[in-house]
Formats: C-alpha cells, sequence, structure tokens
C-alpha cells in the first residue's frame, strides 16, 4: 500500500458534468491529487439502478464523464480515473458487505429517501437500487480510503461506510467494540474508518432556484455550455421575491436570493462581492440584472481553460486509453484488499490477479 493517504471519490455518469460537480467535488480533487494517492471512479453499475433500458447511453456517458474530468483539471499521471464495470473487486466486496447491514438500515439512508422521492419511483424500483447504497461503501472501503471528498447529500452514504468498516474489523479481525475510528487499522482492522471531505460548496443551487443542480431535472451549468449558453441560463434563474423586506420593499434580502450564492462562489473580487452586497441590501440602483452578468462573465472565465483542455480529448480513443490505465491501477489496489478482506472472513482459497488484454 502507497504511504500516502488515499482518497477515493467518484460520479455517477448520468451526463456531462457541471459547474455543481466542480464546486461540490471536482475542485477538490485536483486539489488533492498532488499529495494523495487518488482514484476517481465512474460508477457505471450504479448509473443502471435507473436506467438499465439504456445501456448505450450509459456506455457514452462514461467516456464523457471522464472526459469532463480531465477538462476539469484530474491529471492521470497522478490520479487513477477508473470504471466500476471493469474492477471485479468491488462487486465482490459489496456482497459480503450486504451480509453485515440490516435491510432497514440500509432504507433508513436519507439520501436514498430522498432520491426515491425526487425521481418518483415511490415503490416502484428494482431490488439494485438499495444495494448500490451498499455498493457505494464496496467502492470506498475496496482502496482503503481515508479521505472521501463528497458533497453535502453524500454524508449519509459516507456514514453507512464507516458503519461497514466499523462492523468488519470487530467481526472479522478482533479490533475491540469500543475502539477510537482512528486506531483500527493498527489494532488489525483491514479498514480504515473513512472520513468526509466536503467541498466549500455543499449544495449549489441550480438555475431554477430551487433544487439542487443537477442534469435530470434540466437546472444545470454544464462544462459544454457555451459563453452564450451560460448567460442565458444564468439569465433564467428565478430569484424570487422572498428577498424583499415585507415591511419595506426597498429593503432586499440577498441571503434569501439564490443568486448570491453564485455570487459568492464564483467571483473571486472580495471588495466586488461585498459591494455588490451592500447595494443590493440598500437598494441602492442594482438589480438582479447586474448581479446575473457579473455571475456568467465568473462562469465563463472558470470554464474557458476547461473548454479548452477539453477539445485536447476530443479522440475517445484518448480517453479510452486513460480509462483502461487507471482502470488497471484500481484492480491492482482493489485486489489486495479482496486478498485481504477474504483471508480474515474465510472466503479466500486461492490468489488471482486481474489483467487486460492489449
Amino acid at each position: 500500500m502507497s504511504a500516502r493517504e488515499r482518497i477515493l471519490t467518484g460520479d455517477t455518469p448520468t451526463g456531462n458534468l457541471h459547474i455543481g460537480h466542480w464546486v461540490g467535488s471536482v475542485k477538490r480533487r485536483v486539489e488533492l491529487q498532488d499529495q494523495h494517492e487518488c482514484f476517481f471512479l465512474i460508477a457505471n453499475l450504479h448509473a443502471y439502478t435507473t436506467r438499465a433500458d439504456t445501456p448505450q447511453d450509459i456506455h457514452r456517458d462514461c467516456i464523457e464523464v471522464a472526459r469532463d474530468a480531465l477538462a476539469m483539471g484530474v491529471d492521470p499521471a497522478k490520479a487513477a480515473i477508473f470504471l466500476q464495470s471493469e474492477t471485479p473487486a468491488l462487486a465482490e466486496l459489496t456482497y459480503l458487505f450486504a451480509m453485515l447491514l440490516p435491510f432497514n438500515r440500509v432504507m433508513r439512508n436519507p439520501t436514498l429517501k430522498d432520491e426515491l422521492q425526487v425521481k418518483g419511483l415511490a415503490d416502484n424500483y428494482s431490488f439494485g437500487f438499495p444495494l448500490y447504497t451498499v455498493g457505494q461503501t464496496a467502492d470506498i472501503l475496496a482502496f482503503r480510503a481515508h479521505r472521501v471528498p463528497v458533497g453535502e447529500d453524500q454524508v449519509p452514504h459516507l456514514e453507512l461506510t464507516r458503519e461497514v468498516a466499523r462492523r468488519f474489523n470487530k467481526m472479522y479481525c478482533g479490533v475491540p467494540d469500543k475502539a477510537p475510528d482512528e486506531e483500527h487499522e493498527q489494532l488489525g482492522g483491514v479498514f480504515p474508518i473513512p472520513i468526509a471531505d466536503v467541498g466549500e460548496v455543499g449544495r449549489l443551487v441550480g438555475t431554477d432556484g430551487v433544487n439542487k443542480m443537477s442534469k435530470s431535472l434540466g437546472n444545470a451549468i454544464h462544462l459544454t455550455d457555451t459563453p452564450k449558453q451560460v448567460k442565458k441560463k444564468i439569465g433564467k434563474i428565478y430569484t424570487g421575491q422572498d428577498s424583499r423586506d415585507p415591511n419595506d420593499p426597498g429593503i432586499i434580502d440577498p441571503e434569501k436570493n439564490p443568486l448570491f450564492q453564485y455570487l459568492d462562489v464564483f467571483v473571486e473580487c472580495e471588495d466586488t462581492k461585498r459591494d455588490v452586497r451592500d447595494r443590493y441590501e440598500r437598494g441602492d440602483n442594482i438589480g438582479d440584472g447586474e448581479v446575473k452578468m457579473l455571475v456568467a462573465d465568473a462562469i465563463n472565465a472558470l470554464l474557458d481553460p476547461m473548454r479548452e483542455r477539453r477539445a485536447a480529448f476530443e479522440d475517445d480513443a484518448v480517453v479510452l486509453d486513460i480509462l483502461k490505465q487507471g482502470t488497471a491501477r484500481a484492480n491492482e489496489a482493489t485486489e489486495q484488499t479482496l486478498q485481504m478482506a477474504k483471508e480474515v472472513a474465510g472466503t479466500g482459497f486461492f490468489p488471482r490477479s486481474v489483467r487486460f488484454e492489449d
């Protein structure tokens, strides 16, 4: 195992990445890749929980997500971008971990409940849908990751992962019941107890001004959007009337205007942000239109170098080669973990390795 701390995070391929992904997780990945051993997962098997009838689309989206990650600054020389479906240890560990979790504990996961509601699935979902939350624990623990860059909404998934790691270490490795999380490895546990590394923006509101930014909700600004499209989307952000003081309509509270989250996140100059807020609060000849123009310019300034880098990865063959190399590295790491887990759990009989044909 590398002496450097390991990082694991990833995305379900549901289409191109957007600026919500950037501020919620990808920016942090780019920052971490210089000092840590990083593995970035494309969770294409998880995509089948709701899109099993469109395998060609999922296949295409895997390449697009990898392309966008590279454009955002993930360096394949520093971090392994890999495919879940080509990393068999993840599926084996999912099965093993599923035995450690009561079904009602999985279904209490608030993120899972929210997804079922947002996606309108109610009771009409596959068995694989709740199983994917167990799969996420395998995705993380297979790398014995110490830190997981996540958005705010994914923290409950990580807590489930922490529970699985504790139960496995206590059941199969003899780690004492009351052992502190940070001592599990030195006490003989196979798995470290990972911690969440939440991005500077846990939840970026979408251009509808209400929901979290999401491609499926049609409220996202994508890396592939042109400057003109960005300005058009920002221009449509609904700011509502709740920001006005009911006793004095001339006084406006920017904290109740979703547009100001964009100002805080994407406009770099602190003096500019303070000036805009001050003028807005006083109703000093400034409206949403001026703020929207400022925000759109800032987002395009962020996206311009990403658009330029993305052009260098337009060839699918180049992206697939990067994925193949990253997945080989992922298999090396996960097979080592799987062997350790199988030995203590009593399921290990014969050594094996995973390799790809040239």
